[in-house]
């Protein structure tokens, strides 16, 4: 496999093929891009966090959760949050702020964008992935490419999803964390912030494992299982290993009830792919060999995440020639933009 092309630091890697539309303009407002999270539970109505349902316009949710802290007089530490959204958009998320036995009043809008729409209270902590997904709306302008070829590959992609690669935002502007984490993973650079620390981890994972993938997407393996695979279920938390593929596997894959994982790199766990999934893996692997006894010493146990993404009630409208909407919804790790880069070049 050849090194994939660059701008600056990024790797830009392949798609399933070239993109039907050779332009457009993403995000032009941020009313282009709305996000509301699907959340997992839905707050009791007592105990001692109160949870805030917001609506965000042109802010991150980091900034968010600092605004909540100070409005309610607590650390940022004690405001929880499920998952991280786009800034250049229009999202709603929960929060939840840690109040035990106490209340407070918090204004409405708390700060041009940022509007508070519900409030409850609930006996936990909003945590990191605690969510079913998130429903996205994004209107693409000025597209440049004949309609019936953008339909049709909306189609191929509902019927059988997209590379599943984390998104530009997870490495940084133009790649930048991913030099960063090399350096903090060989001992070069000391960082003391848990949660950079935690975000150039991430980094260096994640650029494995769109690596891995795409070394599978150029060899059109990338939804379909080869002998050897770790394959999980479309819930994404049960793994099993794969010796031997047979009709009923491929059916199962065909349908989107299992889908092949790539590596998140680590300490090993006890299944590793063997024969034909690990002969492509292994190269990967070796080429990033200082990131992962990196991610070793720091006590980062290796896990495993779909190749593929299947986009729930993908649908779409033209609202004039060249404007495009989609509607559609993805589980939890899912990056829309993984999705608009299969139709934009």
């Amino acid at each position: 496999m050849s090194a994939p092309k660059t701008t600056a630091s990024l790797p830009q890697w392949p798609t399933t093929a070239p993109p039907p539309l050779r332009n457009a303009i993403v995000r032009q407002t941020p009313e282009d891009f709305r996000v509301t999270e699907l959340p997992l539970v839905e707050p009791a109505g007592e105990g001692e966090h109160l949870w805030v349902w917001v609506r965000k316009r042109d802010h991150n949710t980091g900034a968010v959760a600092s605004m909540l802290a100070r409005a309610a007089g607590v650390r940022t530490r004690d405001v929880g949050y499920a998952g991280l959204k786009d800034r250049r958009a229009v999202t709603q998320q929960w929060f939840s702020i840690h109040l035990p036995g106490r209340s407070v009043s918090l204004p409405t809008l708390l700060a041009e964008g940022v509007e508070l729409l519900a409030q409850r209270r609930h006996g936990r902590k909003l945590r990191r992935g605690a969510l079913r997904g998130n429903r996205f709306e994004i209107v693409l302008r000025a597209c440049d490419g004949a309609p019936e070829a953008v339909e049709e590959r909306l189609a191929r992609l509902a019927r059988e999803g997209f590379p599943n690669y984390f998104g530009e935002q997870r490495f940084g502007r133009d790649g930048g964390n991913i030099d960063k984490a090399r350096q903090m993973l060989r001992g070069e650079r000391r960082v003391r912030d848990r949660e950079q620390r935690s975000l150039l981890i991430s980094t260096a994972r994640s650029l494995v494992f769109n690596d891995l993938l795409a070394r599978r997407v150029e060899r059109d393996c990338w939804q379909r299982p080869v002998a050897g695979d770790l394959m999980l279920l479309g819930d994404g938390n049960s793994l099993f290993a794969v010796e031997a593929i047979d009709d009923m596997l491929l059916e199962r894959a065909e349908r989107g009830e299992v889908h092949p994982a790539g590596p998140l790199p680590g300490r090993p766990g006890k299944l590793r792919p063997t024969a034909a999934a690990a002969a492509i893996e292994q190269p990967v692997l070796e080429r990033y060999a200082s990131l992962i006894e990196g991610l070793d010493r720091q006590r980062v146990d290796a896990g495993r995440r779909a190749l593929r993404v299947m986009p729930v009630d993908l649908s779409h409208r033209w609202l004039d020639a060249t404007t495009l909407r989609l509607r559609f919804a993805l589980p939890p790790g899912g990056y829309a933009t993984a999705l608009l880069r299969e139709l934009v070049r």
